[in-house]
C-alpha cells in the first residue's frame, strides 16, 4: 500500500509579518506572506524539520530562491548554477568524482547532496557553514565554483536585473539584494527538496512486506548488525550528522584534512560529516574525493576497516562480511531511493 504523505504547513498571517518585520529586521511593508505547505514523504520525522524562526517559509521566497538557484547569472561568466553540481537526476549531487565551476576549473571535493537539508545542522562535507543560508551562498565567492571577487560585486550584478529586484521587493519588502537575502532565499527552495516513502521506508515501517526483495531484507538486517552501518548512518535521515575519519586517501597521499581545516581540533583531521544515504543509489559517484564508481566498492572498502592512519575513527573495523552478505547489503542500499524531490524543475524563464 502506498503511505500518505504528512503534511506541514507553515502559516505566516500578515500580523505574524510585520512582528518578524519589526523583530528580525525586515523592512516593513513585505507582500503578506502566502501559507506554504510542505509535504513530509512517509518514513521523515516532521518534528525535526528545522526552520529558523528569522526566515519562516513563505511560496514567494520559496519561489524566489528556486529561480536564483538555477540562475548561471549568479556566477562571474554567467556558466554557473547552484543546479550545475545539485541535479535532481543524480539525487542533488551531480554525478562527477568532484565539481566543475567556472571556467572548467575542478574542485577537490564531490557535491554534497542537497536534499533533506531542512533537518541537517552544519552543511558542506566539512562542516563550516553552520546554517542552509550561509551554505547558501558560500559558493558564489569561491574562485573555483561561482568566482565573484566578493559578494558586493555579486549584488550590484543582480541589481542591475529589475524582474529580480520586484521579485525581492514582493519577499523582503523593498528591492535591495543584499547577500544575506540571496541565502534566505535559496536555502527556503532547500528545505522543500526532500526524499521519503521509499521502498526501505515502506517495509520497514509500514509494514508492507513486499517493498524490497528478500536480498534487501537480509541485508537490513546486515546493516543494523554485522555491517555496523547504524554506527554512523543512524536515525530516519540515515545519517548522524557527524564528522569520522575512514582512511580516505591516506593510502595513495591524497589527504584531504577535512573538518580539521574549520576547528583546528587534531582529533578530526581527515574527518568528513556523515552524508544520508537516502537516494545513495542514484548518488555515484562516492565519498568526499568521487574514488569509489559503485556501491559495491563503497562496501568492499569498508569491509576491510577502511584505510588505517593516526586519526581513523574508532567505529571503523574490518567487518568480515562474506561475499553473499555484501552483496545483499548493496540490495537494501539500493531501496532507499525515494519520494520528495520529484516537483524541482528548471524555471522556464528567469527575471530580466
Amino acid at each position: 500500500m502506498k503511505m500518505e504523505r504528512r503534511k506541514l504547513t507553515v502559516s505566516i498571517s500578515a500580523w505574524a509579518c510585520l512582528v518578524f518585520g519589526s523583530l528580525m529586521g525586515f523592512p516593513f511593508g513585505a507582500a503578506q506572506a502566502a501559507e506554504y505547505t510542505l509535504k513530509i514523504p512517509f518514513g521523515l520525522e516532521e518534528t525535526a524539520v528545522a526552520i529558523p524562526a528569522d526566515n519562516p517559509l513563505t511560496k514567494e521566497k520559496v519561489e524566489l530562491g528556486r529561480l536564483l538557484f538555477f540562475d548561471k547569472r549568479l556566477s562571474q561568466d554567467n556558466t554557473i548554477a547552484c543546479a550545475n553540481c545539485h541535479m535532481a537526476k543524480f539525487a542533488f549531487t551531480d554525478g562527477k568524482p568532484v565539481s566543475t565551476g567556472i571556467r572548467g576549473q575542478k574542485g577537490g571535493r564531490s557535491a554534497p547532496a542537497s536534499f533533506n537539508r531542512v533537518f541537517s545542522s552544519a552543511q558542506f562535507w566539512d562542516g563550516r557553514a553552520a546554517t542552509l543560508e550561509a551554505q547558501s551562498v558560500g559558493p558564489f565567492t569561491n574562485p573555483i565554483e561561482h568566482g565573484f571577487a566578493n559578494y558586493d560585486v555579486m549584488n550590484a550584478k543582480m541589481m542591475k536585473i529589475p524582474g529580480y529586484r520586484k521579485l525581492f521587493k514582493q519577499v523582503f519588502g523593498d528591492d535591495t539584494i543584499t547577500t544575506e537575502r540571496v541565502g534566505m532565499a535559496i536555502a527556503s527552495f532547500q528545505r522543500t527538496v526532500l526524499s521519503g516513502n521509499s521502498p526501505a521506508d515502506r517495509f520497514d515501517q509500514g509494514g508492507e512486506a513486499g517493498a524490497i526483495p528478500e536480498a534487501a531484507q537480509r541485508g537490513l538486517i546486515l546493516f543494523r548488525d554485522k555491517g555496523r552501518c547504524t554506527k554512523c548512518h543512524s536515525g530516519f535521515n540515515f545519517t548522524d550528522e557527524k564528522f569520522h575519519n575512514l582512511g580516505i586517501g591516506w593510502d595513495d597521499n591524497k589527504v584531504d584534512l577535512g573538518r580539521y581545516m574549520v576547528t583546528s581540533n587534531a582529533e578530526e583531521i581527515g574527518a568528513f560529516k556523515t552524508p544520508t544515504l537516502r537516494e545513495i543509489a542514484r548518488s555515484a559517484p562516492y565519498m568526499h574525493d568521487g574514488r569509489f564508481k559503485t556501491l559495491k566498492e563503497v562496501v568492499d572498502f569498508y569491509n576491510k576497516g577502511g584505510v588505517k592512519n593516526p586519526h581513523q575513527d574508532n567505529l571503523v573495523i574490518p567487518l568480515e562480511l562474506t561475499d553473499q552478505e555484501k552483496h545483499d547489503l548493496v540490495e537494501f542500499l539500493q531501496t532507499l531511493n525515494g519520494e520528495g524531490w520529484q516537483h524541482v524543475a528548471a524555471p522556464k524563464s528567469f527575471p530580466k
